[in-house]
C-alpha cells in the first residue's frame, strides 16, 4: 500500500484554506500551527456543538463555524482538513473529506482498524489527494537527533531499544468514563501506542513475533476495565524491542534508550533533550570521565537550547513554543510542504505509516489476549428500573463532584431526581433506583433545557465549564446559567438553586470576617476568570430575582473535599507530582467544608420555606491548616511530599512577568493585568461566619477535626491509593 506520490489533485491556486474539525483540548495546538504555515489561511472551524465551534472559531479569529463537515463542505471552499475528532469519528470523517476532494491530517490514531485505513490511503490515492497523520513525537528535536544517529550509523548496529510510556492517564481516576479511549480494554493501546509504535517502526523496522503482558487491571466506576501496565517485547531483525507502559499514577517519563556498537543514545521526550554517550580513546578511569562531562555538556546546552526557543517564542521573536508544539509545528509543516510541491509524504505522516502503525497496534492488543467482549457503550444499562414517579428536581451538573453527592442525598431523602448530563450518563449508573433518571442535553441549549423541565419544581444548577479566556467563560459559562434563569421563568420552577464560589469574595489578609451579608469582590474585574464568572453569573440571576421573581437562592461552598474529590486539592496550594507550593505561609485555619455536608445544605435549602433571594456561604468552623493538610495527606498516603511555603508576592510577580510578556507581543489575553490581591486571596486568611446558614438552614456540618481528617482526607486518597497499586 503507498501513497500518492505527486499531487495529481486539482491545483490550488492562492493561500491554501483549511479547516479544523473537531474543538478539544488539541485544536489549540494544531491552530497555532496552522496559522505559522506561511501561505495557509484557517477559515472555518467545525464541531458538532455549534456553540464549541463558534467560541473556538472566536478566539482564534477565525470567520466560520459549522456544526456537520457536510455543511462546511458544502457552503464555503476548503482545500484540506485537520480532523481532531475522537477517532472513532476519524474514518466517516476523512471519508467525507476525501470524496469531497479536499486533503485530510489526520490526529493519530489513524483509525480503529487497518481496513478502515486502508479504505482511506486508497481513496486518497485515486483521487490525488493526501491523506497524513500527525505522529507528532517523531518531529521534535530529540528524536530528530536520535533518528539521525539511527540512520547514519554513528551508533553502529542497533542491537536494543527501549521505549518507556510512564505517563499517568488522569481519565482513569477522574474521567471523563465515556472516553473513546475507556470503552474497551484494547482502547488505550490505539490511543496511545501510536506514539511508540510509529517510533519503533522509524527507528528499527516492522517488529516480528509479539510478547504481551497487559496487568493491573482495575473496574473503572462505570463498569469498564482497563489494564494499566503494558510489556511488549518484540524483534526487528537483530534488533531485541521492548516497549513499557504504564497509567497508573508516578513520576512522568517517556523515553527511548537505543543501545549500539559504537555508542547508546537516551531521549527524553518530555525534556526534548537526546544525549549520546561513545567511547574515547582515554585510558578506562580518564574515559568514565569523559563521557559523564560530555553527557552533562549535552544536557546543559540542549536544554538552555530548549528554553530559549520558549522564551523566544512568547516573545515571538521565534516561531517556536514549548517542546510539544513544535513538534504539531513542525509535523503541519510537513504536510501543507508536500500539498505545495506535490512530492511524497514525509513517511513519518504518510497515510500508509499511519495504515501500518494501526496494524502493529492491533496485533500488541490480540496478543496481549486480553478480554475484549466487554466493549462498553454510551448508555446506562438497558436493566434500570421504571420509574416510581414523576421527577420533581432536576440536577444541572449531577456528574461532578458535588453534583452526585447531592443526588445520593436527595434520592435518601426521597426525591424524584432527574439529572441532565452533556457527555456520558454512564457516571452516574451507580444511582439505581426507580427515583431517578438521566437525560442527555447541554445547558447552553433552550431546547435540551425546556426538554427537561415537565414535572419540575426545584433545579440545581452546579454545572460548570473548563475554560481558558475570559470569552470562553462568557460563551460556556455565563450565558449558559443566564439560559438557565430564563428557562425557569417560563417553567414557573419553585426555586432554583445556584452554586457560586466564596473564591468570588476577596478572602486575604485584610477581609477580616465574611458573612453573606457582604458583598462579593468589589474589584471582582481583577480576579481570575472562574471567581469572576460565578460573580457575573450570580448578578444576572440576582437581577432576574429582584426584577422577574426568579425564586432563586445562592450556596457558596468553601474548599470542598471528600468522597470523590481530588485529595491533592489546589485550594492548599498549587501541586505538580510530588511538589505542592502552598499559597503563604501555611499556618491558618483553611474554609474547608465536607462534600456531604454541602450535599446535606443542598437539600436544605429546597426543604427551607421563605428563603427566595437569600444566598449562603457553606464553610465548616476552622479546623485544619494547610500544614495539618498536607501532614495527614502524607501520613494517610505514605507520601512524601516536597512542600515550598511560598510567598504570594512571588506568584506575583511570576504572573507580572508573564502579562509583560503578554502585553508585548499583543497575545489576546493581555487586558487583564494580574492582581496582587487575587493571588493573595488564596492564602484564605478570613473569617467566615456562617451563623445564619447554620441557622435558617438548620445546617450542622462535621466541626470535627477527626472526620475532617477521615472523610475529606482519607476517603478522597482510597480511589488514588487503589490506582498506584
Amino acid at each position: 500500500m503507498t501513497d500518492n506520490l505527486v499531487n495529481r489533485g486539482p491545483a490550488i491556486s492562492g493561500p491554501i484554506r483549511t479547516a479544523i474539525v473537531g474543538t478539544g483540548y488539541i485544536a489549540e495546538f494544531h491552530a497555532r500551527a496552522i496559522r505559522e504555515v506561511a501561505d495557509v489561511q484557517l477559515v472555518a472551524t467545525c464541531d458538532a456543538n455549534l456553540g464549541r465551534a463558534k467560541a473556538f472559531a472566536g478566539g482564534w479569529n477565525i470567520p466560520l463555524a459549522f456544526d456537520s463537515l457536510s455543511k462546511m463542505l458544502q457552503e464555503t471552499r476548503i482545500d484540506c482538513v485537520h480532523i481532531l475528532t475522537p477517532p472513532d469519528l476519524h474514518f466517516s470523517l476523512a471519508k467525507t473529506a476525501l470524496e469531497a476532494g479536499v486533503h485530510v491530517f489526520l490526529e493519530k490514531p489513524m483509525c480503529t482498524s487497518t481496513a478502515e485505513a486502508d479504505e482511506l490511503v486508497r481513496l486518497a490515492a485515486e483521487r490525488g489527494l493526501y491523506v497524513g497523520v500527525s505522529h507528532n513525537f517523531l518531529f521534535s528535536a530529540a528524536f530528530q537527533r536520535l533518528r539521525e544517529a539511527v540512520h547514519s550509523g554513528k551508533l553502529g548496529l542497533i542491537d536494543h531499544i527501549t521505549i518507556n510510556h510512564f505517563y499517568e492517564l488522569g481519565q482513569i481516576r477522574f474521567g471523563p468514563f465515556d472516553n473513546w479511549m475507556l470503552r474497551n480494554p484494547g482502547n488505550v493501546i490505539l490511543e496511545t501506542g501510536p506514539h511508540l509504535v510509529s517510533a519503533l517502526l522509524d527507528l528499527a523496522g516492522p517488529p516480528e513475533a509479539l510478547s504481551v503482558r497487559a496487568d493491573r487491571k482495575i473496574a473503572l466506576p462505570n463498569g469498564a476495565e482497563i489494564y494499566r501496565r503494558w510489556r511488549v517485547r518484540t524483534t526487528a531483525g537483530r534488533t531485541a524491542i521492548d516497549l513499557n507502559v504504564n497509567f497508573a499514577p508516578g513520576f512522568p517519563q517517556r523515553t527511548i534508550y537505543v543501545r549500539g556498537l559504537f555508542g547508546s543514545a537516551l531521549l527524553d521526550f518530555d525534556a526534548d533533550t537526546c544525549v549520546i554517550d561513545q567511547r574515547t580513546p582515554l585510558d578506562v578511569d580518564f574515559d568514565r570521565f569523559k563521557r559523564s562531562r560530555a553527557i552533562a555538556r549535552q544536557m546543559r546546552t540542549q536544554a538552555l537550547s530548549v528554553l530559549a526557543r520558549y522564551g523566544l517564542g512568547k516573545l515571538k521573536l521565534m516561531r517556536r513554543g514549548n517542546p510539544y508544539q513544535n513538534s504539531i509545528q513542525d509535523s503541519t509543516a510537513a504536510f501543507y510542504a508536500t500539498i505545495r510541491n506535490g512530492q511524497p509524504l514525509d513517511g513519518r505522516i504518510a497515510g500508509s505509516t499511519g495504515r501500518d502503525v494501526i496494524e502493529h497496534c492491533v496485533g500488541i492488543i490480540e496478543a496481549s489476549a486480553i478480554d475484549k467482549s466487554a466493549t462498553i457503550c454510551d448508555q446506562l444499562r438497558a436493566d434500570r428500573p421504571a420509574l416510581a414517579a414523576k421527577p420533581t428536581v432536576l440536577v444541572l451538573g449531577g456528574a461532578g463532584f458535588i453534583g452526585k453527592e447531592l443526588i445520593r442525598h436527595l434520592l435518601a431523602a426521597g426525591y424524584c431526581v432527574r439529572a441532565m448530563v452533556r457527555g456520558s450518563p454512564l457516571p452516574l449508573d451507580e444511582f439505581r433506583s426507580d427515583h431517578f433518571e438521566v437525560v442527555r442535553g447541554d445547558i447552553g441549549t433552550r431546547a435540551d433545557l425546556e426538554r427537561a423541565m415537565p414535572g419540575i419544581e426545584f433545579v440545581y444548577h452546579l454545572a460548570h465549564a473548563q475554560c481558558k479566556t475570559w470569552d470562553e467563560y462568557l460563551a460556556k459559562d455565563v450565558e449558559p446559567t443566564r439560559l438557565v434563569g430564563e428557562v425557569c421563568l417560563a417553567a414557573g420552577v419553585k426555586r432554583l438553586i445556584y452554586t457560586g464560589t466564596i473564591d468570588s469574595y476577596y478572602a486575604g489578609a485584610k477581609a477580616g470576617t465574611i458573612t453573606e451579608a457582604m458583598p462579593l469582590d468589589p474589584e471582582i474585574r481583577r480576579r481570575n476568570y472562574y471567581a469572576r464568572a460565578k460573580a457575573v453569573a450570580e448578578d444576572i440571576l440576582a437581577d432576574m430575582s429582584r426584577n422577574r421573581q426568579l425564586p432563586l437562592v445562592i450556596l457558596r461552598p468553601g474548599i470542598v473535599i471528600g468522597r470523590g474529590g481530588n485529595p491533592f486539592h489546589w485550594g492548599v496550594g498549587r501541586f505538580s507530582e510530588n511538589v505542592c507550593e502552598v499559597w503563604g505561609d501555611g499556618r491558618n485555619k483553611l474554609p474547608f467544608v465536607l462534600v456531604t455536608d454541602v450535599a446535606a445544605a443542598l437539600v436544605k435549602s429546597i426543604q427551607v420555606p421563605g428563603i427566595e433571594g437569600k444566598s449562603y456561604n457553606l464553610i465548616d468552623e476552622p479546623l485544619l491548616s494547610a500544614r495539618d493538610y498536607l501532614q495527614e495527606l502524607e501520613q494517610r498516603g505514605d507520601l512524601t511530599l516536597s512542600v515550598i511555603y511560598q510567598p504570594i508576592w512571588k506568584f506575583y510577580l511570576a504572573d507580572l512577568a508573564k502579562w509583560a510578556i503578554k502585553v508585548l507581543v499583543k497575545h489576546p489575553d493581555r487586558f487583564r493585568k494580574p492582581s496582587y490581591a487575587d493571588w493573595e486571596s488564596r492564602t484564605q486568611k478570613a473569617y467566615f461566619d456562617c451563623a445564619r446558614t447554620r441557622t435558617e438552614l438548620d445546617w450542622n456540618p462535621a466541626s470535627d477535626r477527626k472526620r475532617m481528617f477521615d472523610e475529606g482526607i482519607r476517603v478522597a486518597l482510597e480511589p488514588w491509593l487503589e490506582a498506584t497499586r
